[in-house]
C-alpha cells in the first residue's frame, strides 16, 4: 500500500498532498485582496514553488495546471505573469477558466499537479 503524506492539514482541506509519486496542490489564492491580478498570481506562484519544494518537487514536474481568474479581462495579464514562471522546457497540461471564487477580493486561483 502507498502511503499518503499531508501538508499543511486543516479542518477542511490540505494544501498539499503526495500520493504514488504525485503531489497535488490546492487552489492557491494570493496574499492580498486589495492588490492588482499581476500580484496576486505573482503571489500565488511564490506559494506554488515553496508548496512544492516543500514536497520535494519544483515547477519543472508540473503535470497539470488550473487556472481561474474572476474577470477574463484580467487572462492576459494572469499569463503574462504565469508564462514568465513556467519552464519552457516542461509546461504542464493546463486549463484556463473564467469563474467567480470563493471569496470577491480573490482575481485569480491556481492548482497544480507535479510529479516528484
Amino acid at each position: 500500500m502507498t502511503d499518503i503524506t499531508r501538508h499543511h492539514v486543516g479542518p477542511r482541506m490540505s494544501q498539499a498532498v503526495e500520493h504514488a509519486g504525485v503531489v497535488y496542490l490546492a487552489g492557491q489564492v494570493g496574499d492580498d485582496p486589495e492588490a492588482d491580478v499581476t500580484t496576486q498570481t505573482r503571489q500565488i506562484l511564490a506559494k506554488i514553488d515553496r508548496l512544492l519544494g516543500e514536497c520535494g518537487t519544483d515547477k519543472s514536474r508540473l503535470l497539470w495546471a488550473q487556472l481561474w481568474v474572476t474577470d477574463m479581462r484580467n487572462f492576459a495579464a494572469m499569463n503574462e505573469v504565469w508564462d514568465a514562471w513556467i519552464d519552457p522546457a516542461g509546461p504542464p497540461a493546463r486549463a484556463g477558466l473564467c469563474s467567480a471564487l470563493a471569496a470577491p477580493d480573490w482575481k485569480v486561483e491556481i492548482m497544480v499537479t507535479a510529479a516528484k
